[in-house]
């Protein structure tokens, strides 16, 4: 992946909104627009406009459904978001112990004196 898809994924999953839809989409197998700005407290205009953000970056893909569209959730493309936090957690858990340590070296450091 490229670092434009992965800043682009991340605004999309960024929004607290879109994460919602996400959980519903994951819990409920799929659904459309309508069925989640039913679960959600936007409008279904605004709903369609996080789908879009979010099947730009490929989380969620659409087939028809009569005269909706029907989204579901591309695991895959979920899977290598997830990997992407964990690696961000990972380096940030290892910065801050970097900086624990450094604390307690200083701490020790105004003790001894």
């Amino acid at each position: 992946m490229s670092t434009a898809i992965d800043d682009e994924l991340w605004s999309a999953v960024g929004d607290p909104t879109r994460r919602r839809m996400l959980d519903l989409l994951l819990s409920d197998g799929g659904g459309t627009a309508t069925t989640l700005s039913d679960r959600l407290p936007v409008t279904r205009q605004a709903v369609a406009k996080h789908l879009g953000v979010l099947d730009r970056v490929g989380l969620v893909h659409a087939t028809a459904s009569g005269r909706e569209r029907r989204y579901e959730v591309d695991e895959v493309q979920l899977a290598r978001a997830v990997a992407q936090l964990s690696a961000v957690g990972a380096t940030w858990d290892a910065r801050l112990q970097r900086i624990k340590r450094i604390a307690e070296r200083i701490q020790r450091e105004k003790e001894s004196s």
